[in-house]
């Protein structure tokens, strides 16, 4: 059986819908939850504010963000407290491939004009509602450094570990439904292989491995941490991944596609030009099969 670290019964998280009040929050990489009718968010006490070193930020999303990771950040913000301690980290990104921005925003020129929202952690003691705040101060901060889309994608998929216990409760982009974003639809549909602590090994892990690319040495080193055999040398890479991935634990589950969304931000945000057909916004989690 699916459990739960927020102190809500897994069975009541396996119903959330984006007017059930629930806002999500992250510490040491495990996620609680706030609710809406709690009130106590004062907007006096907090600021937003541009983090000027990639350290600061990176430390922040690795130490809280359930993947424990750090996307090509191009712009970085900080929701601070008063007196200074930092509550909440936006992360702009760089995607791997620019078709990630130009199918959104085919007129705005990609990594400058548009980006991609990467992470939005806020630390589990920030009171509900303030996500959506935090988006329009990071937006109005955005516009200023000349970005004017923002692509946002939002995991509706629950990871587990191995044992069953919940990772992360997987998210329909409640928050961006209440910025107004428009609702694109699902990314491509994909096979996650999932590590016995419900991280992803990626794709693009396998691919280093497979081709002895840079990287690869770290790639198999996780492996190897799940139990996978040493690679030897003269052993052929993939044979012996598809070996270590077996040795590991790896599951494989099958991803129906991220929920995408768009923003168009700055003064001029009206004449944005915002490819796709739209849809009704999401309600549901998905299951994991």
């Amino acid at each position: 059986m699916v459990t739960s670290t927020t102190g809500i019964p897994a069975r009541q998280l396996s119903f959330l819908t984006p007017d059930c009040g629930l806002c999500l929050r992250w510490a040491d990489r495990r996620h609680s939850w706030r609710h809406r009718s709690e009130g106590g968010f004062d907007r006096a006490r907090y600021e937003v504010a541009p983090i000027r070193d990639d350290a600061t930020a990176r430390a922040y999303c690795e130490r809280n963000h359930y993947t424990g990771s750090y996307p090509a950040a191009r712009l970085r913000y900080g929701l601070y407290e008063r007196g200074g301690a930092l509550a909440g980290v936006v992360v702009l990104a760089v995607p791997a491939r620019a078709a990630v921005l130009t199918t959104v925003f085919p007129l705005l020129v990609p990594y400058r004009e548009s980006l991609e929202l990467g992470r939005l952690v806020l630390a589990d003691r920030v009171p509900a509602n303030a996500k959506s705040w935090m988006l329009a101060r990071v937006w109005e901060l955005a516009a200023q450094e000349g970005v004017r889309g923002v692509v946002s994608f939002s995991d509706p998929l629950p990871r587990c570990r191995a044992d069953g216990s919940e990772v992360f409760p997987g998210h329909v982009g409640i928050v961006y439904q209440a910025a107004n974003a428009t609702y694109l639809g699902r990314a491509t549909p994909r096979t996650l292989a999932l590590l016995p602590d419900g991280t992803v090994f990626s794709d693009r892990a396998r691919q280093k491995v497979r081709g002895g690319e840079r990287g690869h040495a770290y790639a198999e080193r996780l492996l190897r941490r799940w139990g996978a055999p040493p690679r030897r040398p003269g052993d052929d890479s993939a044979v012996w991944l598809g070996t270590a991935l077996a040795a590991a634990g790896v599951r494989r589950v099958r991803h129906p596609g991220m929920h995408r969304y768009a923003f168009a931000v700055g003064p001029a945000r009206r004449t944005v030009t915002v490819a796709g057909a739209r849809h009704p916004y999401p309600k549901q989690r998905d299951s994991v099969t």
